[in-house]
This record gives C-alpha cells, structure tokens and sequence, in this order.
C-alpha cells in the first residue's frame, strides 16, 4: 500500500484520517486515523465527501474499503461541532455521509470495535459491512438529547424494518456484531483476527465482475429501494437494455462459451 496522491492539493492535508492505494489490487482505503476513538471532525466529513468523488474518478480503483486505525472504527463525531457549525452546514451533513452510497464504484466497510454515530452512518451508507465479533454499532443521540442526522435510521428502516429500528435508535441499544448479523444490516461477521482476510477476499471477488455491470446494478439498487416494486423492475428493465450492448457483456457471453475467465474493460 501506498499514499493515494490527490490531483486536488486541498485533499493533500486531511483532517483525522488518510488514504492509501494497493495498485495490484485496484484497492483504495480510507482509514480512519485519529485512534484510540477515531472521532469525525465537521471538516472531516466534508473532506470524506470529496475523496470518495476523486477515488470514484480514478481508473486505478476498483474497489474502495473504509477502515480505521486502532480497535474501534469511530465513536462517532466530534460533538461540539454541532455546536460550532452554522444552519447551512449541518444541513449538509447527510449529502456528505451520503457519499459511498453515490460512488459507483463498491465500497466495504472493514468494522472492529465502536461503530457509533455518524461511524454507523458512514458504514451504512457503503455497499458491505464485514464486522469484527468485537463490533458494536449505535446510534446512541438520544442520550444528547438528539436523533440521527446523517440517514442512519433511515437507512436502518429500510434494512431490518421499523420494529428492530425503534428498539435499537429510540433506546440507544449497542447492537453487537453477531446480532447485527442475525439482523441483516452487515453481510458478515468474522472473529477478529480474519477480519482483514474476509476484507481481502470480498476485494478480490468483486474485482472479478465487470466494472460496468457492477455501477450498473448498483444505481438500480439505490434507485429500486425508494420507489414501488413495479417501478424498481422498470429501472431495472431500462438498465438491463442499456448493458445489453455493452463490450464487457459480448466479453461475458464469449467467454461463458470458450470456457475461460473474462477479460472485462468496464465498457
């Protein structure tokens, strides 16, 4: 692994957290950097919004993992900078949390230890979830007297339904990794020592598909979850259509018959 060099010099001094490349793995990770918490400043979101863009332009990135230094992915974020930030920037908060979910590209969240706040929400937000047994997840606001204010139950509603989400966000109930599993908002739970390895190996699969396929299906999904069933088979209809011309599908359907693995070129 690497530094990632950002064509944009404001990105080149980042607040709490830092990014690296594994170039033979067409792997990009945002690793949260402000251990033993991990606590996410104002300007750190902001700043998170805009490297999830520049990775999502990148040609040598595939895949993008969200991880942390340390035993905790975050406790969360800084709370004095509710305080500090004006109207217009907290109203901002959810488009920038909101920023793995409108890469195109996959992105994996890598979680050990506390997962809390606007951690959880930043983790919710991206396409996998691999947990440590030792996660925790929360949305503990109510204890500040607050709700969450970046999509985190939103996002939970349309997960594990309204039921779990009250019992979990109205109580501010730790969710540990194995009952987040039980649950379905992660899509697996391995014992900490393998958690890198599962991360690796989720990698390496998804590098396999074909780049388009995969931003494809991904919009489709997004897209899918907030409209009715019959509106969902439509996107999902106009998309399929779209790829049906595609170089990496004639690629799939050549090598489906030659009996070899695809080269495929995300066009």
């Amino acid at each position: 692994m690497s530094t990632y060099a950002f064509k944009n010099p404001r990105l080149n001094e980042l607040d709490g957290f830092r990014v690296e490349l594994n170039a033979d793995k067409e792997r990009a990770d945002i690793i949260f950097d402000r251990p033993p918490m991990n606590i996410v400043s104002m300007l750190q979101r902001d700043q998170l919004n805009a490297v999830f863009a520049a990775l999502d332009e990148d040609p040598q990135v595939r895949v993008i993992v969200l991880r942390s230094a340390g035993e905790n992915f975050s406790s969360g974020g800084k709370i004095t900078g509710f305080m500090e930030a004006s109207p217009e920037h907290v109203s901002e908060l959810a488009w920038n949390i909101a920023a793995p979910e409108r890469c195109h590209k996959p992105v994996i969240a890598q979680v050990r230890g506390y997962c809390f706040g606007v951690g959880f929400e930043l983790s919710l937000a991206c396409d996998f979830r691999i947990a440590s047994e030792t996660a925790q997840f929360a949305l503990p606001e109510m204890r500040i007297g607050m709700i969450p204010g970046s999509g985190g139950s939103a996002r939970l509603l349309h997960m594990i339904g309204i039921a779990r989400t009250k019992d979990m966000v109205m109580r501010a109930k730790r969710i540990p990794g194995r009952q987040a599993l039980d649950w379905g908002f992660v899509t697996d739970c391995v014992a900490d020592a393998e958690l890198e390895a599962a991360v690796a190996a989720l990698v390496d699969e998804l590098r396999g598909f074909s780049p388009l396929a995969q931003r494809t299906i991904k919009t489709v999904l997004n897209r899918g979850q907030h409209t009715s069933v019959q509106g969902a088979i439509e996107i999902e209809g106009q998309a399929y259509g779209r790829l049906r011309g595609s170089d990496d599908f004639r690629e799939g359907v050549a090598s489906f018959t030659e009996k070899r693995k695809p080269v495929f070129t995300g066009t």
